[in-house]
Parts: structure tokens; sequence; C-alpha cells
């Protein structure tokens, strides 16, 4: 039996390319949560959720409030909601202020599970046109999880990679063909 392990991938401007393909390369057995952070129009309610689900054997779902994080699923956070991890293993959605000009912040849900999930946690940063996520990256470095960038060079928006690295100094800074192969190949 493995142990519950936990991905978060936080992306703005330019990722949803490489989470649909992270998505479309896992199988229907894989056994770890994945909790997606992206930056998205908050007036936009559907069609995300259902074009992800298009690409994924896993299921995708917004998760409601206090809702419990089950492995082998997909969360992305709800459009204008900041979301929690809480230590019961929880989701907990806010309408507090922007943090970093966005709604949901990638900092807060990366910080919270930082904490919550201590040690379980793999934190992925993608192509971004702001510095959110930086901080929380470094949040899940400091509590022993492992952190991937998504490499500049390639990225469609470098600015969100460039602060990630620069403020964490992540183990691995991968193409986006890598992070997939890297997340396929988890124990």
């Amino acid at each position: 039996m493995h142990r519950d392990k936990y991905i978060l991938i936080g992306g703005s401007a330019g990722s949803f390319r490489i989470v649909t393909e992270i998505l479309g390369a896992l199988p229907k057995d894989f056994p770890y949560s994945i909790i997606l952070v992206l930056h998205r129009l908050k007036h936009i309610k559907t069609g995300f959720t259902e074009a992800l689900s298009s690409k994924s054997l896993l299921p995708v779902s917004e998760p409601k409030d206090k809702e419990k994080i089950e492995q082998s699923k997909v969360y992305i956070v709800p459009a204008n909601y900041h979301m929690y991890i809480e230590p019961d293993k929880t989701f907990a959605l806010s309408t507090e202020e922007p943090v970093n000009h966005s709604r949901p912040s990638i900092d807060i849900t990366f910080s919270s599970a930082a904490y919550s999930l201590n040690g379980k946690i793999i934190g992925i940063i993608l192509s971004g046109a702001n510095k959110d996520g930086a901080f929380g990256l470094k949040k899940i470095k400091d509590n022993s999880g492992i952190t991937i960038v998504q490499d500049p060079e390639e990225s469609i928006v470098r600015t969100m990679p460039d602060a990630a690295i620069k403020t964490t100094k992540p183990e691995n800074i991968l193409s986006s063909q890598k992070i997939v192969e890297f997340i396929i190949n988890l124990k």
C-alpha cells in the first residue's frame, strides 16, 4: 500500500496545455491526488472543469467546502475562490481579498498544504504572468516536499517559473515532457 501523496500544480497564462498533457498521460489507476490551482477568469463558472475532464481518465471536479481529499482524483480550485488544505485533509474555500492579484492564490493553497500535508507533497509551478506560487512552493520545500518548476526557457510566460526558481531554488527545473514523465513514474 502506498502512502498518500499529493501533487499540487500551480499555473497561469500558458499553463493549460501542459496541464492537459499531464492529465492525458495518467492511467485511470493513478494512485495520488492532484490539486490544480490555475488562474482563470472569475466570471466564467463552467467549461474549464469539463475541458480538463475530457483529457483525463481520472475524475476531475471542483471541490466543495469541507470536502475530503481522496486519492486517484483531480481537483481544480473553483473560479474566484481561494482554497486552503486543512489538517484533516479537507478543502476550505474562501472569498478573502485576492493575493498577488489572484483568487485563487497558488501561494495560499500551497502554503496551507505544506503545513497540513507535511512532506507528502510534490509542488509544481508552471508558466504564468505573475509571482504567485513562489512563496508557497518554498513552503513546500521547507516542509520536506518535492519541488518542480517548468523550465522558464520553455514556458509561454516565464514570470512565474523565474520567481519560483529565485525564491525556492527547487530540486527540479524540467521541461513539460520531463514533468509528465516525473509524475507518471512516481512510486
